[in-house]
C-alpha cells in the first residue's frame, strides 16, 4: 500500500505522539494559556487561505485562545507599500474576521516582508487594535493562568540568511550581531520557566537536506538556544507542517496558512504534513501542549513539551 507524502510520521517519538491524538483540538484546561499561531499566509484569500482562517477562527473559539501570533510572511509576494496598501484589507483585515481572532497578534517578519515596506508593518502596530509589531524582534513576558510565567522571544531572521544580501530581500542597514548579542542577554537575564523562540526561518526540519535545514541559523542561533536551555523553537517559511526534536529541542514549522507543497519523505525522525493548517498551544507551567490543525479542523499531530 502507497503512503501519501503529503503526511508522514517517522520514528518512535512520533508514533508515540500519534497514539494520543484526540478526534478534535480539546477545550483549554483553566490553568493553561491558550492561543493560535499561523505562518505564511496573506494571498489574498486565495490559496486555501480563507479556508484556514475560517476554521482558525472556529478553533480558537474552541479553546478560548488569547492571542495570535504570525510566523511572517503576512503578505505575498512582496509585501505591503505602505499603511494603506489594500493588502491589509484584502489579505488581513477582511479575512481573519471571526470574533476569536480579534484579540492581539503578535507579529513577525518573514522574508517575503522584506521585499516591501516594513516600517509600514511597524506603523500599523499604531493603526490597528490588534496588529502588534512594536520592533523589528522584541521580547514579551506573560503571566500564566497558574501563576507561572514565560518569556516569548520573537526574532527577525531573514538578516541571518546570506543570500538575500544583494537581493530583492532587502535586509541592508540590519545588524543581526546586535540581534544576537540582544538575544543571547535577554535570555540569559530572563526568569521565565518557560523561554519560547519565535522565527520566520527553521533551524532543523525533519528533513537533512541543506536547502531544508538552515545553516546560517543553526551557526548563529541554534547555539544560543542551547545555552539557554530552550526548549522549542517555533517558525514558519516552508509551506507545511512540521515538528522534529534534537537533543532536547522541539524544532515546529507552522508556514501552511495558505499556500503549501509537497515536501516529501523526512530523513529525521518526526512529523511532515503538506496539509493547509495552523497550531493551537495550550501553555501552563510544567507542559507546553500543541497541536498541527488541517482547515477541517482535524488534529494531524500533538506533541507536549515539558519544561523541566
Amino acid at each position: 500500500m502507497r503512503i501519501s507524502r503529503r503526511t508522514l510520521l517517522t520514528g518512535t517519538a512520533g508514533l508515540t505522539a500519534s497514539t494520543a491524538l484526540p478526534l478534535a483540538p480539546a477545550r483549554a484546561a483553566a490553568a493553561a494559556l491558550p492561543f493560535v499561531l499561523i505562518g505564511d499566509w496573506g494571498r489574498y484569500g486565495t490559496d486555501f487561505q480563507t479556508n484556514v482562517a475560517g476554521q482558525m477562527g472556529k478553533t480558537a473559539a474552541d479553546i478560548n485562545s488569547q492571542f495570535t501570533i504570525s510566523m511572517g510572511d503576512n503578505f505575498y509576494e512582496y509585501g505591503v507599500t505602505g499603511v494603506d496598501d489594500p493588502y491589509w484589507q484584502l489579505s488581513f483585515e477582511k479575512i481573519y474576521t471571526a470574533a476569536s481572532l480579534q484579540s492581539p497578534w503578535k507579529i513577525i517578519l518573514g522574508n517575503h516582508d522584506y521585499c516591501g515596506n516594513v516600517q509600514a508593518q511597524l506603523d500599523y502596530s499604531h493603526i490597528s487594535h490588534r496588529w502588534q509589531l512594536p520592533a523589528r524582534y522584541y521580547s514579551e513576558r506573560i503571566t500564566l493562568p497558574d501563576g507561572g510565567s514565560a518569556e516569548f522571544f520573537y526574532l527577525d531572521t531573514s538578516p541571518f540568511i546570506r543570500a538575500y544580501k544583494g537581493t530583492r530581500v532587502d535586509i541592508s542597514g540590519q545588524d543581526p550581531a546586535a540581534q544576537i548579542a540582544w538575544l543571547d542577554s535577554a535570555l540569559g537575564t530572563s526568569t521565565a520557566q518557560w523561554k519560547i523562540v519565535i522565527g520566520h526561518h527553521p533551524i532543523y526540519t525533519p528533513f537533512q537536506e541543506q536547502d531544508k535545514d538552515q545553516a546560517d541559523m543553526i551557526a548563529r542561533i541554534d547555539p544560543i538556544l542551547r545555552a539557554h536551555n530552550v526548549k522549542i523553537y517555533i517558525c514558519g517559511h516552508d509551506h507545511t507542517l512540521q515538528s522534529t526534536t534534537l537533543k532536547g529541542i522541539t524544532y515546529v514549522t507552522n508556514g501552511a496558512g495558505s499556500k503549501t507543497y509537497d515536501a516529501g519523505a523526512p530523513g529525521r525522525p518526526g512529523f511532515v504534513s503538506s496539509d493547509h493548517g495552523f497550531m493551537t498551544v495550550q501553555l501552563s507551567s510544567d507542559k507546553l501542549d500543541f497541536a498541527l490543525i488541517d482547515m477541517t479542523g482535524k488534529t494531524l499531530y500533538a506533541q507536549t513539551v515539558t519544561s523541566g
